[in-house]
């Protein structure tokens, strides 16, 4: 379901429109010199759309494309194996490429520069190095840490393209045409419901989409309204900002259980229930981007805002410090 949503052509893409034109220019320049394009580094949170630009691209170029992932190759003859056998011209898409293996990870500086791999034959003193000729390819990297790559990786694609994060008028044109492939009628208002609790990434919003679509289908007449919608994503207890349970479960700890923090991170995920990784790396930096959690040298400290959202009335602070009394109990 997921691919039949993707968009065919840079055309159709919606958003991002920094990488679109730069990534137009760098696509059609090749395609005018009859050549393949340079290599593209794409990076930025899951579901703004990675993927689906990496095979935007062998469609623009009209070139197949091979899809793998950096976990995929742990030794530097699976990769090998995977560049012997592209075609010239072909696209590799290599996602999560910051978690490939150092052997793998070097092997990839010569064959992106010069086209060429070497095979190592043998152990030892008598190794021999037999070089391998590659056809001219376009590798396309996805990373969500940009930061993990080592700068000679890094260095060597010719285009580094940022996602963002979407604004709701983008969101809403996705959510259009998303309900268009799936012959779904959705209203305006509706459609602008789902998009400001899709938290900014369309792949969540093409998620919330169908999941509407099945509460409109059996409880209503499959129409998608503002109404629908809400008390759609109520039962899927996604709430106006785009918090789920998780989300809430790591507000309403930090607030009442540790009276807005400090707590560390490991205490407040004993406190959901919920494995530390979990709460760092999935609830964490959405609450973090819409300002309802701070991280701090101390500890996780709710804002105001967090407050605000849940209803509560934030306590009264002492000269204790966040989340202490002061020196008289206040």
């Amino acid at each position: 379901m997921e691919a039949a949503l993707r968009p065919k052509g840079l055309a159709e893409f919606v958003g991002q429109p920094k990488v679109r034109e730069q990534l137009g220019l760098v696509l059609q320049a090749a395609r005018q010199r009859g050549g393949t394009a340079d290599h593209v580094l794409l990076s930025g949170a899951p579901g703004l759309g990675k993927t689906t630009l990496s095979m935007i691209i062998a469609t623009e170029m009209g070139a197949p494309i091979r899809v793998t992932s950096g976990p995929a190759i742990q030794h530097a003859g699976d990769l090998a194996a995977i560049l012997s056998s592209l075609q010239e011209g072909e696209v590799l898409f290599l996602d999560e490429i910051h978690r490939m293996s150092r052997p793998a990870e070097e092997m990839l500086y010569m064959a992106m520069e010069d086209f060429r791999v070497d095979v190592i034959v043998g152990k030892g003193p008598g190794a021999t190095a037999i070089p391998l000729e590659l056809p001219p390819f376009t590798l396309v990297g996805a990373t969500t840490r940009a930061g993990l790559l080592p700068p000679p990786l890094r260095d060597r694609f010719g285009f580094t393209g940022h996602m963002e994060f979407y604004e709701t008028g983008e969101l809403e044109r996705v959510i259009h045409r998303s309900a268009g492939l799936l012959d779904v009628v959705t209203e305006p208002e509706g459609a602008t419901e789902i998009a400001g609790r899709s938290r900014g990434t369309p792949r969540i919003a093409n998620r919330l989409l169908r999941r509407v679509r099945d509460y409109a289908q059996v409880k209503a007449d499959g129409v998608i309204t503002q109404e629908i919608a809400r008390r759609a994503l109520e039962v899927y207890e996604v709430d106006a900002r785009g918090l789920d349970r998780l989300d809430r479960a790591v507000l309403e700890a930090l607030l009442k259980l540790f009276a807005g923090g400090p707590v560390g991170l490991s205490t407040l995920a004993v406190a959901v229930g919920e494995e530390r990784e979990t709460v760092e790396e999935v609830a964490e930096p959405f609450l973090v981007r819409e300002g309802l959690l701070a991280r701090t040298p101390r500890g996780r400290v709710a804002t105001p805002a967090a407050w605000a959202h849940l209803g509560l009335a934030e306590p009264r602070r002492g000269t204790g410090g966040p989340g202490q009394p002061g020196l008289f109990g206040n």
